[in-house]
């Protein structure tokens, strides 16, 4: 398979028509090796318009819905940022490229060693991973200019937008099946703005980010 040529596809099929139009996020998406980040049996489909399984409960958001989300956070070449969720580092990789620093932030040892193994084949001196519990954040490591949840959430933890700096901004999907909305939630002081970016359907909920089930009689 030719995945130069199907990566080129993905960002002039899915990506450029989105009204994505930051020329750093393009450039990081036109020379970042997607199927370098799937499983082996998921590589011919790493540049499809769908959501790339990754392991149980998770998914690789598709290239659309990723780059929209991506561009909606305004990110800096000054910013931190913390990418919660990263998998096997895709999202990192292509943060490091428009972004001053990259926090990757992964639950699972074995997914932090792959991730850093992945992320290694990059060179480049402004990414780390780290593990711990997703819904937490990382606290000691902000506060953060942005932070990308690039799944489905079914609500943001307050513990997650008090790690914002003042004017920081948190982008991430709201699922509410069978439809998702987008949105771009930004601090000012100890108030947070929500905008509504655009409709979307991930595959799933990132594990944490579930609503307890309400109590019926």
């Amino acid at each position: 398979m030719d995945f130069a040529a199907a990566r080129k596809h993905m960002v002039d099929s899915q990506v450029r028509p989105n009204d994505v139009t930051d020329l750093r996020l393009l450039k990081a998406l036109e020379i970042t090796a997607r199927e370098r980040f799937v499983p082996e049996a998921q590589k011919p489909r790493a540049y499809m318009e769908m959501d790339i399984p990754l392991f149980e409960g998770r998914w690789l958001l598709k290239a659309r819905d990723f780059s929209k989300l991506i561009h909606a956070a305004g990110i800096s070449d000054q910013d931190l940022v913390l990418d919660i969720g990263c998998g096997y580092g895709y999202s990192t990789s292509i943060l490091s490229h428009i972004a001053g620093m990259v926090v990757a932030l992964e639950d699972n040892p074995d997914v932090v060693a792959e991730a850093e193994k992945n992320l290694g084949e990059d060179q480049r001196d402004n990414e780390v991973v780290v593990e711990g519990v997703l819904a937490k954040g990382k606290p000691e490591q902000g506060p953060f200019d942005v932070i990308v949840i690039a799944h489905g959430v079914e609500f943001v933890p307050d513990e997650l937008l008090a790690q914002l700096k003042d004017g920081g901004r948190l982008v991430t999907i709201i699922k509410r099946d069978p439809i998702g909305q987008a949105v771009l939630i930004t601090r000012n002081g100890d108030n947070f703005g929500h905008v509504a970016l655009f409709e979307a359907s991930p595959a799933g909920i990132l594990p944490g980010f579930q609503k307890e089930p309400a109590f019926v009689f």
